[in-house]
């Protein structure tokens, strides 16, 4: 392993384990009335998991400041956010997966029942915990605000809702965009833009972090696509094949492997190029982006 993927897999241990904490904290504990609930929560929301998303917030937050412990808990509702709609992606009635994080799906362990309201809990959590924050209550309401507008019908739920309509159809190029910036670039720009917030940086490199969030999100769901058909499941954590056997829109479907390989390298190249203004500060950023490019899981 090259100190530089050394580093990178240190440091994110680390900001994983401080976001991991303060989430733990926050959340009902497992033995809780009613147990199931709190125990099907946690079960995907700890189960592992990279914490790409907290990951981006916390480091986006260290491009303009140091003072980093006020990241912990948003990082840990933007996970919250994810979670959720993990547990729910993998439902019988969505993408059946039996498999999440290299453990059994929530809903093999507790039933889709009690997955569905965990997930459903996993949301609301989200909100609740921005709530208790001791940040400024007009950065709570923005906060808030960003959360439920990418979160729902015009985002992310869009998404996943023109997924599911384009199953085994023959979509084009904008139909396959749509979905992926709205399923996976969107969950990937908003912990990047709260780093922003929190951190009050210039509009300007709001703007400019954007674009860099829009670029690794689409290189992120390109590569999670390439590794559908050429990933080792146990490395994974979820199953192989189940894009081509449900006639999902993919990119390899749409441009073919090579083609989307390409597309993600220059994606990232892209990306890498938008954090030159920051200089040292953005090396674990960089870091970040080698490791979507190159990872298999």
């Amino acid at each position: 392993m090259s100190i530089n993927k050394m580093l990178l897999k240190k440091d994110l241990k680390e900001k994983r384990e401080l976001v991991n904490i303060e989430v733990d904290r926050f959340l009902p504990r497992k033995d809780e009335y009613p147990k199931q609930i709190h125990k099907a929560m946690r079960h995907t929301l700890f189960a592992g998991g990279k914490r790409l998303r907290p990951y981006l917030l916390v480091n986006t937050y260290l491009l303009f400041r140091n003072d980093v412990k006020k990241t912990f808990l948003v990082a840990g509702a933007v996970e919250m956010l994810h979670s959720y709609t993990l547990i729910h992606d993998d439902l019988p009635e969505i993408d059946n997966d039996d498999y999440r994080r290299g453990k059994k799906a929530c809903h093999v362990v507790y039933g889709p029942d009690i997955a569905l309201l965990a997930g459903d809990a996993l949301l609301v959590n989200a909100f609740e915990a921005i709530t208790t924050t001791d940040l400024d209550d007009k950065l709570k309401i923005t906060l808030i605000e960003e959360l439920a507008k990418e979160a729902g019908d015009k985002g992310l739920i869009a998404g996943q809702m023109v997924d599911i309509l384009s199953e085994g159809k023959k979509v084009n190029k904008a139909t396959l965009e749509y979905i992926h910036k709205n399923k996976t670039a969107r969950l990937i720009n908003l912990p990047i833009r709260f780093g922003c917030y929190l951190a009050e940086a210039p509009e300007e490199d709001i703007k400019r972090l954007e674009k860099f969030g829009n670029k690794l999100g689409l290189a992120f769901q390109i590569i999670d696509d390439i590794l559908d058909i050429e990933g080792d499941q146990e490395i994974l954590g979820k199953t192989i094949g189940k894009d081509k056997k449900a006639h999902k829109a993919t990119f390899p479907s749409v441009y073919g492997l090579e083609e989307s390989r390409r597309m993600a390298e220059k994606l990232i190249e892209e990306a890498k190029a938008l954090l030159k203004p920051y200089k040292e500060r953005a090396n674990i950023l960089l870091l970040l982006c080698d490791f979507v490019l190159t990872r298999t899981f």
